[in-house]
């Protein structure tokens, strides 16, 4: 009976030894990473437009960019950066009044407002993209300008179609957070009707594309 119980025992270990192993849970499958593509901001084809507003009328313009660069995974916007080269200023709506437009812009550019000879860049850095459905999202960054960065969130519409990226958005910007006071009620109570209002718009009009520089910012 022991001799059976002998063999027997060993068959089990034979039949054990040539069984394959089972192992646990697979922990080392690799997880889906994001696929995120670069695309350059095209400074020739995209623009920046402008507008302040007072108590007595408003004035508005453009200004260009200097580069620029977005991210996407697939066709979702996931980030970006933006600089805008502050000495192209100008005022469209004194176009026909060059005296005028160039009191305005030199005015806007002096130490009064964006001190544009020491900060001749504002930098938008994307930090958050909420989407809102379809080509609609929320978009918030950090906006540098004359040293000083504020974050500012407004909404975008962006679409990502093949090789190309554009997006357009309008944010609004209090420049009393960026030590631009002139004019201000906030700061000057009694300056009646020569008020400037502190808020201001920028309308971002881009065009992006995967890779490659525009033929203006390979010549920088």
């Amino acid at each position: 009976m022991k001799t059976n119980q002998l063999v027997g025992g060993l068959l089990a270990l034979v039949m054990l030894a040539g069984s394959p192993v089972v192992a646990g849970p697979v922990t080392n499958a690799k997880k889906a990473v994001a696929k995120v593509t670069s695309y350059t901001v095209d400074t020739e084809s995209s623009q920046v437009n402008w507008n302040g507003k007072k108590v007595t009328g408003e004035h508005f313009g453009t200004v260009k960019i200097a580069k620029g660069g977005l991210t996407a995974d697939g066709n979702k916007l996931t980030g970006g950066t933006v600089d805008i080269d502050l000495r192209t200023m100008n005022s469209t709506d004194l176009k026909d009044n060059k005296e005028y437009h160039d009191k305005l812009i030199g005015h806007l550019k002096s130490d009064d407002f964006f001190s544009v000879d020491k900060y001749p860049t504002a930098t938008f850095k994307i930090t958050k993209v909420n989407p809102k459905g379809g080509d609609q999202y929320d978009v918030t960054g950090d906006l540098s300008i004359k040293g000083k960065t504020n974050p500012v969130t407004f909404p975008a519409t962006v679409k990502v179609s093949g090789n190309k990226i554009t997006a357009n958005g309008k944010a609004s910007i209090d420049r009393t957070k960026y030590d631009i006071r002139y004019g201000s009620k906030s700061f000057f109570a009694n300056i009646g009707d020569k008020a400037i209002y502190d808020d201001f718009t920028v309308e971002l009009n881009l065009v992006a594309n995967k890779g490659a520089a525009s033929a203006s910012a390979k010549t920088k």
